[in-house]
C-alpha cells in the first residue's frame, strides 16, 4: 500500500462529517464515508511545531523537549527515527510537500532532509508572502489583516500556497504511477491558519446573517488565569490592531467576531475544494485502490469560545482535531480498477450529508499516527519506547489504534486486553494527553508561545471519554522537570453536562483519583 497523508493547519473539526451543519466540505465528507472517522482524537500540544514533531517522532513533546520553535529533537533531545524515515528505511519513496515538518529551526531548516525525505520537501513559492500586506481595505489600500478574502489575480504569481502545493502533489502522483514504485508522500496545507486569505468567491457560502457567535464567548469565571491565552498573533494583524482591544481579555466586538468566524469557515472550503481536487487526481491515476489515505490536523483552534482566539491552551477547541482513515479493503470493500472513489465535488453547488464509513468515540492521540500507519501498511509496528528514551532511535509512545478499526464499539469492549501494559491504558480506558507551557500564573505578552528558557509552569491535560482534567504545574526548564507536588491550578470538565467546558469544578469536587491517575502516567 502507498500512503498518502494529508496534515491540515489549524483545522478544528468544523466539517459536515463532524457534525457541522454550517460548513460546506463535501470533499473531506466523501473522504469521510470511505473511512474510519474517529471523533475523539487529540493533539499533544496545540501549537505548530511542537504537535508536529510530536506525531512525526511518535513521541511526546516532553521527549521530545520542543515546547516552542527554536531546537532541532536530533541535536537537542535523541536521534528519533520520524514516521517518514521509517517507511524511506522500508523502501518507500518518500516526498513532502507544503507545510508538514514546521519549517525552521525545529526541523533543522530543511525540513529533516535527508533522513526523513528520498528528495528535497516541495515549498510553494508563495508561502513568502503570507504575512504581507495583500489584503484590500475598504479604502483601496493593501494591509495585512486576519480576514482576507482575496481577489487570486491579484495575488503575487497570480496564485496561493495550497493550490501550489495541490498542483506539486498532483505532479508527484504522476510520477509516482509511472515509477511503479510505493510512496509515502505527505501533503501539508496552510489554511484555515492565519492569515485567514483565502479566494473571495467562498465568502458567498456563508452570508454574514448565518454566522452566530460562539455558544460561550466570555471568559468562563472559574477559569484560572494560568489557562488564559491572550491570542497576541491575532492583535497584531492591522484590522485587529485598528480595534484597539484591552489586553488581555477584552473581547473582540461582536460584528468583527462573526468576520472572523465566516472566514474561518470559507477558508475551510477553499481547503476542501484542495482536498477534492488531490483526491480526485488519486482516481485519475489509479491508485485510488492501492493508496492509503489519512487526513488530520496540527491542532485545533479556538473561534471566540471561552472568549479565546487562535490555539495555545488545552481547552478542546484547540486540542481536539480531525482524523480519518481510507484503507482500501478493509474501510471500504475493494475498488475495481478504474472505478471512481473520490470523484471532485463542487463545493459551490454539492450539500452532500454523507455519513462516515465508521465512526469511532473512542478517546486517540495523534502520537498514535507512527505505529498505526506502520501497521496498515504492513510493516514491523515500532516497539513501544521505554521508560527514558532519549537513547533508543526507534520507538513509539503512541499505541496503534488499528485495533479500533473494523469495530462495532462493543466488540472492541471485549478486547480491552490488547493494552500490553496498564499504564498505557488505565483499567484499559484510553485516555488522550495534551500539554501546554506558560511563563507565568496570569496572562503576559508570551503566554502563547513562551520560548523554553521563560518556562515557568506547564498544564498537563487529560482528556477521557468523560472528563477533562489539567493540572497547572511548576516547570524547571533547565532540567525539564515537573514538580506536581508544586499545583499552581487545576481544570475539572465534565463532558456530559458542560461539553464546551465553560463550568470548572476542580475546586468544589474531589478529584484524587485523577491526579493520581495523571501522575502515574508521566510518570512512564
Amino acid at each position: 500500500m502507498n500512503v498518502l497523508f494529508i496534515v491540515v493547519d489549524d483545522l478544528r473539526p468544523v466539517l459536515g462529517c463532524y457534525g457541522d451543519k454550517l460548513v460546506k466540505s463535501p470533499n473531506i465528507d466523501q473522504l469521510a464515508s470511505q473511512s474510519i472517522v474517529f471523533s475523539n482524537a487529540y493533539a499533544q500540544q496545540a501549537v505548530c511545531a511542537p504537535s508536529r514533531v510530536s506525531f512525526l517522532t511518535g513521541r511526546r513533546p516532553d521527549t521530545t523537549r520542543l515546547y516552542d520553535f527554536y531546537s532541532y529533537w536530533r541535536v537537542h533531545a535523541g536521534n528519533y527515527s520520524t514516521m517518514p524515515q521509517y517507511f524511506k528505511e522500508n523502501g518507500y519513496v518518500t516526498l513532502s510537500v507544503g507545510k508538514v515538518f514546521h519549517p525552521g529551526v525545529s526541523s533543522n531548516y530543511n525540513d529533516d532532509y535527508p533522513y526523513s525525505w528520498s528528495i528535497p520537501p516541495f515549498h510553494p513559492s508563495t508561502e513568502k508572502y503570507e504575512n504581507d500586506k495583500t489584503c484590500r481595505g475598504k479604502d483601496g489600500k493593501l494591509y495585512a489583516n486576519l480576514v482576507c478574502p482575496v481577489d487570486v489575480t491579484e495575488m503575487p504569481s497570480g496564485t496561493l500556497p495550497d493550490i501550489q502545493s495541490t498542483e506539486e502533489a498532483i505532479r508527484l502522483l504522476n510520477v509516482m504511477k509511472n515509477n511503479k514504485q510505493k510512496f509515502f508522500l505527505a501533503v501539508g496545507y496552510h489554511k484555515p491558519h492565519i492569515p485567514l486569505r483565502y479566494p473571495q468567491e467562498f465568502l458567498k457560502l456563508y452570508p454574514l446573517e448565518n454566522i452566530t457567535l460562539a455558544p460561550d464567548p466570555w471568559v468562563p469565571e472559574k477559569l484560572p488565569s494560568v489557562a488564559y491565552n491572550p491570542w497576541m498573533d491575532i492583535r497584531q494583524r492591522d484590522d485587529v490592531e485598528a480595534l484597539n482591544v484591552s489586553f488581555p481579555y477584552g473581547p473582540l466586538p461582536d460584528d468583527f467576531q462573526r468576520q472572523i468566524r465566516q472566514s474561518y469557515y470559507a477558508a475551510v472550503s477553499y481547503l476542501d475544494m484542495q482536498v477534492g481536487l488531490l483526491l480526485n487526481a488519486l482516481d485519475d491515476v489509479g491508485l485510488s485502490n492501492s493508496t492509503i489515505v489519512v487526513f488530520t490536523a496540527d491542532h485545533g483552534w479556538s473561534l471566540g469560545e471561552h472568549g479565546e482566539w487562535a490555539k495555545y491552551s488545552n481547552f478542546d477547541v484547540a486540542t481536539r482535531v480531525p482524523l480519518m482513515f481510507y484503507v482500501p479493503g478493509m474501510t471500504t470493500s475493494s475498488v475495481s480498477q478504474g472505478e471512481r472513489v473520490f470523484p471532485y465535488l463542487d463545493p459551490f453547488s454539492h450539500i452532500l450529508s454523507l455519513v462516515p464509513q465508521g465512526q469511532s468515540k473512542k478517546v486517540v492521540e495523534l502520537v498514535s499516527l507512527f505505529s498505526t500507519l506502520a501497521e496498515l501498511a504492513g510493516l514491523q509496528v515500532p516497539p513501544a519506547c521505554p521508560e527514558t528514551s532519549f537513547h533508543v532511535a526507534l520507538c513509539t509512545e503512541g499505541a496503534s489504534i488499528v485495533r479500533y478499526f473494523n469495530a462495532s464499539e462493543e466488540k472492541v469492549e471485549e478486547e480491552k486486553v490488547v493494552c500490553d501494559d496498564t499504564y498505557r491504558c488505565f483499567n484499559e480506558e484510553p485516555v488522550a494527553f495534551s500539554q501546554y507551557p506558560r511563563p507565568a500564573d496570569t496572562p503576559q505578552w508570551n503566554s502563547d508561545k513562551p520560548k523554553l528558557k521563560d518556562i515557568r509552569i506547564m498544564g498537563y491535560s487529560m482528556r477521557t471519554i468523560d472528563y477533562r482534567y489539567t493540572v497547572w504545574v511548576q516547570f524547571n526548564p533547565n532540567n525539564f522537570s515537573a514538580n506536581f507536588e508544586d499545583v499552581h491550578a487545576g481544570e475539572l470538565y465534565v463532558v456530559e453536562t458542560d461539553p464546551n467546558q465553560d463550568y470548572n469544578i476542580y475546586n468544589n469536587t474531589s478529584h484524587g483519583w485523577l491526579f493520581k491517575k495523571i501522575l502515574g502516567f508521566l510518570k512512564h
